[in-house]
């Protein structure tokens, strides 16, 4: 059986080691190249890619057997382990110099997350999870224990997602218009921030769709372990990417998805 906690502190060395390529960087004149054709932007900077490569580095000479999913350098097989890694999620935010960004870091076993790091260093905020274990957040080197807050109903509660404009499948346009007509407060851009800020007890919903394994598995441990829900649109595991509901409240949670295509 893994030992998760020695698994955890290893995660923790790999978010060390990707803050120290980030943050030098950050808020600096950088260049910065768009992944995708003309009409779209999908920015990347050396700093995501330098930090990508450093955590790899660490893993392949402690875990040589284990596999590794990283947004700018792909796959790498290996055995049940997974690493799952985002440098920098919400490269956007990076380049535009909002500490909303954050390095996201997964451990899955036959494709489900054990554990989760996401670490903003510019803001000095780590929340991380192992399955089984407290939800934390760690600033200046203490920890604390963060849950999520109830919240029954839509109309009492803070709704988050990256933009509006990402709901583009049939339907989901539409359910985002309703959600938010009825929520109380309605919040856009944070990114990952937004899934930390649910676990911490400060947001109660967060709705996406077009999420890759990279920009979620760190976040379902930590969510799931500070006492909230977090699924595809249909109520399944989310660890796959795509569609994702998360709420910190289960009735809230259930209620929700039937608003949903």
């Amino acid at each position: 059986m893994a030992d998760l906690h020695a698994l955890m502190a290893f995660a923790h060395r790999l978010a060390d080691a990707a803050a120290e390529e980030t943050l030098p960087l950050f808020r600096a004149t950088l260049d910065i190249e768009n992944k995708l054709d003309a009409g779209a932007f999908d920015p990347v900077t050396r700093a995501d890619r330098n930090a990508e490569i450093s955590i790899r580095k660490l893993i392949e000479a402690e875990y040589p057997d284990h596999a590794i999913l990283g947004e700018e350098f792909g796959e790498k097989s290996g055995n049940e382990f997974c690493w799952v890694l985002d440098p920098i999620d919400g490269t956007r935010s990076f380049i535009a110099g909002m500490p909303c960004w954050g390095t996201l870091i997964a451990l899955s076993q036959n494709g489900a997350p054990v554990l989760g790091v996401m670490d903003q260093p510019y803001v000095g905020e780590r929340f991380c999870a192992i399955r089984g274990g407290p939800a934390e957040n760690i600033r200046a080197g203490k920890s604390t224990k963060i849950e999520t807050r109830a919240c029954p109903s839509l109309n009492m509660a803070t709704v988050a997602t990256t933009a509006p404009e990402l709901f583009t499948t049939p339907g989901s346009a539409q359910a985002w218009s309703e959600i938010s007509r009825t929520a109380q407060l309605v919040r856009y851009g944070g990114d990952w921030y937004n899934y930390a800020l649910l676990a911490a007890g400060f947001i109660d919903v967060v709705i996406e769709e077009g999420l890759q394994p990279y920009d979620i598995q760190a976040l379902i441990p930590v969510v799931e372990q500070a006492g909230g829900v977090i699924t595809d649109w249909q109520g399944g595991p989310a660890h796959a990417g795509g569609q994702a509901l998360a709420c910190g409240d289960p009735n809230l949670h259930a209620g929700l998805l039937a608003l949903l295509p």
